[in-house]
């Protein structure tokens, strides 16, 4: 915990402040090239980087991907991260060597990344309590990120630097394309006749229900036509979508197929929902 006594992140964008806000009772500095509004109570210290250092144990870059080694470089090259320092850096793809530039300054170098999407740093707290954080990097850069995350109030992951974009992918594929996924679902409401404010949120119940059913795992949480081998509901879905539509509620059928079979859908019923989904397939 003695590296945590004193922690500065660097980048005030909503990861940032968020986990700023979060790390209550931690001299914490708060630092940005840029000045823009933060969340209250924090703090802005704009571009004194080596300063902010000074006293810290624990550099986080909470910058984009593509801005951590030249962050990192210019950290180096200011000769302001010492051995006794942990870096991480928050991106979920990449790993310890987007800190390549602090290689010889003998600092604990990894990844931190919360599994959590944050749209109002001020949510950040409440947030981040429970999820998980994907952690990678060298032996001691492991053990500060696991108490950052304990901190915080979070269950650390040790991944492989080779496992990264994997992990990173089911990661866009739940946060992403869920919403995406929902933006479809909105659309099709909309397309039914139901006016758009309500469209807007008519799937909303639905969503959280499915979320919080998924505490039992997919196979248990499945429900719907393909867990039920409900070959005529399916039919008449197909019927009324078209294109890109058609072609994501069958390869998403396909998907939950292999669930309903794990769940114990009678095989001829599984094969004739395999049917369907594979007619007039593109």
């Amino acid at each position: 915990m003695a590296s945590l006594s004193s922690v500065t992140i660097i980048g005030a964008g909503r990861m940032g402040q968020g986990l700023a806000l979060a790390l209550r009772g931690v001299d914490l500095f708060l630092v940005s090239r840029r000045s823009h509004p933060v969340a209250a109570p924090l703090r802005l210290f704009p571009g004194a980087r080596a300063d902010a250092l000074g006293g810290a144990g624990l550099v986080i870059l909470a910058v984009p991907d593509d801005a951590i080694t030249s962050v990192a470089a210019d950290l180096a090259g200011e000769h302001s991260v010492r051995p006794d320092h942990a870096v991480l850096h928050l991106s979920g793809l990449l790993d310890r060597r987007a800190l390549s530039p602090l290689a010889e300054t003998g600092a604990a170098l990894g990844s931190f990344h919360p599994l959590q999407t944050i749209a109002d740093p001020v949510a950040a707290p409440e947030r981040l309590l429970g999820a998980y954080a994907g952690l990678e990097g060298d032996e001691r850069a492991i053990e500060v990120g696991g108490d950052l995350a304990r901190e915080l109030g979070m269950v650390p992951v040790p991944l492989s630097a080779g496992g990264k974009a994997a992990y990173h992918a089911g990661a866009a594929i739940v946060a992403n394309y869920t919403t995406a996924l929902f933006a479809v679902a909105e659309r099709l409401a909309h397309e039914a006749g139901i006016p758009p404010e309500t469209a807007a949120r008519l799937y909303l119940p639905l969503l959280r229900g499915t979320a919080a059913n998924l505490d039992s795992g997919p196979v248990a949480a499945l429900t719907g036509p393909v867990r039920r081998g409900d070959v005529q509901t399916i039919r008449a879905h197909l019927a009324v979508l078209s294109g890109a539509e058609a072609r994501l509620y069958r390869l998403l059928g396909e998907e939950a197929l292999h669930l309903a079979r794990q769940a114990g859908l009678a095989a001829e019923l599984a094969d004739q929902v395999a049917q369907v989904l594979r007619e007039r397939g593109e």
